[in-house]
């Protein structure tokens, strides 16, 4: 029989919804359940591609003594930590702070009320490695709220209350001024940190950082710091070449299991991706480096083919399992790529690191040890393997939608149908694949603004399409209120899409998100919370600054504040940004790991930011080379606003008395709210950027 996870939209949730636990998802039903029958709460919090997490469900939650043991002493919530960031940060705060560290599978057990008393991460279904079995644990925790149930509510008060100082630890009361030496801090604290011999930051395992990566290609573009470029390019060449990239499929798994990016956790995420293909993006505009280019089309051609539905909207995850076990589709032995490429085979062994007796668990993970020639060369070899891997068990996929994470990845299709599509050769149409990354891009903004948004303007948090594969319609469910990060992450790939395109609706639709997120998660002297004032209560209201592998909602919200301060002529958001910046300087100094996104934002709030503005007429010559002269390259310290001549009330202020000069399409150029003389020649607007720069 099913349990009640059987109603949810939640992949990860419905594959719960056999277990014989009597599982609830977190609401009023379940917790008013607890206060009735004066009983504990077990919390498990997960998500779909989580491996130790569907190692925990075989173990443990379909084992039917387990759920007796549950069902008779606890009420039971399973939640989804993709659905419900909110209820994930706060109980791995409170885990962390009882054990020292955390993870997923998350167990937390709380008070009726709430508050967390006891946790940790995955439990065995017997003792191992000093951990107590599963078992074991309930069985002691339902003995002590029986007998010490006082001691248990007055230790989950205390922690409540510790949570709650930690969540207001940086007001933005605190109105210190931003400054440069926060930058210069961050960098040599990263330089320290840095690992010379294969790239990144850290020992095993090994995370991507592409906030990280993104905040030293920035901080080069101002200070032509060489040591930031090359452990920024040195980090994307290593990661590109390792087994942590598909070299197959395109696209990068969650992170590198050893500390020089071979083996991977196979899983894929969309959030990885979306910031990964950013940043190689962003590598290949400033350093003319083709790899990076590839790579980055190829990241975004692999989330096109595989992570996006036929509405619009992208996918969250894909599994790192298939047929049960860890990595099966993504491996080779020396007798498949025999066997496909004949003649082929022993270039392509050598070129990607193939041996007989395999490179993990006997099987071949591809990482390229060859030359970049050669990986062109022995296209035609990959695309017969791809063809292949196409034929076995694909890894299951999450097909929930999530607002802040597909604001990412809009981000990363608009810059890059920007980038491919514009140049100062008028005479050259945009590329075919920069015409199908702004269409991507397009609908799926449409899609976000159509199924994630309320005619209130209120965002949800995620979507779901009615019916399975097979007998999809348009039509699906939209569920939970947006959080700080949904908005944030959004806006920011609406502006991207603006400037892509350079529609105004895109711009409009942003504007009025900012406004809305500053009404409903601003709170005065304190700054942006996590969650809106007029959504649930919980036992505190989380505030998380530190980014983690995503943009904090805070530190993304601090940076479309400044752009959208710039395009929209309005300095109060500005000055949002800068109270909230302000009060972080200090994290952002000493840990840049945790805070990358924040250092972007500061980066870009210090460098007096140029406006541009261009009038003239839609496909005209004139008009185009001057927005391939703004908008070449890498650019990061600007926004740029285009309008029709003779538009009386622009919808993007910045063209506010922008007209042609002399009849002819013009370009005007400000910074600190001082304009430099309008300009009609490709030559004359280079030189004012050259000049200011």
């Amino acid at each position: 029989m099913s349990n009640r996870l059987a109603n949810e939209t939640s992949p990860y949730l419905l594959q719960h919804a056999e277990n014989p636990v009597d599982w609830y998802p977190w609401g009023e039903e379940a917790l008013g359940k607890a206060r009735e029958e004066e009983k504990p709460i077990f919390l498990s919090i997960g998500y779909s591609a989580c491996h130790w997490c569907h190692v925990m469900e075989h173990e443990s939650f379909e084992d039917e003594q387990v759920a007796r043991i549950l069902n008779q002493n606890f009420v039971s919530i399973k939640v989804d930590r993709e659905e419900r960031p909110d209820l994930d940060q706060i109980y791995m705060n409170a885990v962390q702070a009882m054990t020292g560290s955390g993870g997923w599978p998350m167990s937390v057990f709380l008070t009726p009320a709430g508050a967390p008393f006891y946790g940790g991460t995955y439990f065995p279904p017997q003792p191992r490695y000093g951990m107590p079995s599963f078992t074991q644990v309930l069985a002691a925790i339902a003995d002590a709220w029986q007998n010490r149930r006082q001691e248990l509510v007055q230790g989950g008060r205390r922690l409540a209350a510790a949570l709650e100082e930690q969540m207001t630890a940086a007001s933005a009361s605190a109105q210190v001024a931003v400054e440069p030496e926060t930058l210069h801090s961050a960098f040599r604290a990263l330089a320290q940190q840095f690992d010379d011999e294969h790239g990144g930051w850290g020992g095993a395992p090994k995370f991507p950082q592409p906030m990280a990566i993104e905040f030293l290609l920035r901080y080069h573009v101002v200070t032509a710091s060489e040591p930031a470029l090359q452990m920024a390019t040195f980090t994307l060449d290593k990661m590109a070449r390792g087994g942590m990239y598909d070299q197959l499929g395109g696209g990068f798994h969650r992170y590198s299991v050893d500390d020089h990016w071979l083996v991977p956790h196979f899983e894929k995420m969309l959030y990885d991706n979306s910031q990964l293909a950013r940043v190689y993006l962003h590598a290949w505009q400033l350093t003319g480096d083709e790899f990076y280019r590839t790579i980055a089309e190829e990241t975004l051609d692999y989330v096109a083919r595989e992570m996006t539905s036929p509405e619009g909207g992208f996918y969250s995850t894909q599994d790192a399992d298939s047929e049960g076990e860890e990595g099966k589709f993504f491996v080779w032995t020396v007798d498949e790529i025999r066997a496909t490429l004949g003649n082929e085979a022993d270039e392509f062994i050598e070129a990607y690191g193939v041996k007989r007796g395999g490179n993990w668990e006997g099987k071949n993970i591809l990482e390229l040890k060859g030359t970049l020639e050669q990986r062109e060369k022995l296209a035609g070899a990959r695309a017969k393997l791809f063809d292949v891997r196409e034929a076995r068990v694909h890894p299951g996929r999450d097909e929930k939608v999530i607002t802040a994470w597909n604001g990412l990845m809009l981000a990363a299709f608009a810059e890059a149908a920007a980038a491919f599509g514009l140049g100062d050769d008028p005479s050259r149409a945009p590329s075919a694949r920069a015409d199908r990354y702004r269409q991507i891009a397009e609908a799926n903004a449409d899609f976000l603004l159509h199924h994630l948004q309320t005619d209130a303007g209120r965002l949800f948090r995620t979507w779901k399409a009615a019916g399975d594969n097979g007998n999809r319609g348009s039509e699906g469910t939209a569920k939970i209120d947006g959080f700080l990060e949904d908005y944030a992450h959004l806006v920011e790939g609406l502006l991207a899409l603006y400037q892509a395109t350079f529609d105004p609706r895109w711009y409009q639709a942003a504007h009025a998100l900012v406004d809305s997120a500053v009404a409903r998660f601003w709170v005065t002297g304190e700054g942006f919370y996590d969650t809106a004032e007029d959504t649930e209560r919980l036992i505190t209201r989380p505030r998380d600054l530190q980014d983690n592998a995503t943009p904090s909602g805070n530190a993304m919200m601090a940076t479309v504040l400044l752009k959208l301060s710039d395009l929209a002529m309005e300095h109060r958001y500005a000055d949002l940004a800068r109270e909230n910046l302000g009060a972080v300087q200090d994290f952002l100094a000493r840990a840049p790991l945790g805070f990358g996104q924040w250092l972007v934002a500061l980066d870009y709030a210090l460098s007096r930011p140029f406006e541009i503005a261009i009038v003239g007429s839609p496909g005209d010559e004139a008009t185009r080379r001057l927005l391939g002269a703004a908008m070449a390259g890498f650019r990061p310290h600007q926004v740029v606003a285009y309008g029709p001549a003779g538009t009386t009330a622009p919808a993007v202020p910045l063209l506010e008395d922008r007209g042609l000069v002399d009849g002819k399409p013009a370009a005007y150029v400000c910074r600190d709210s001082i304009c430099q003389a309008p300009v009609t020649a490709v030559e004359e607007l280079q030189a004012q950027l050259d000049s200011l720069r």
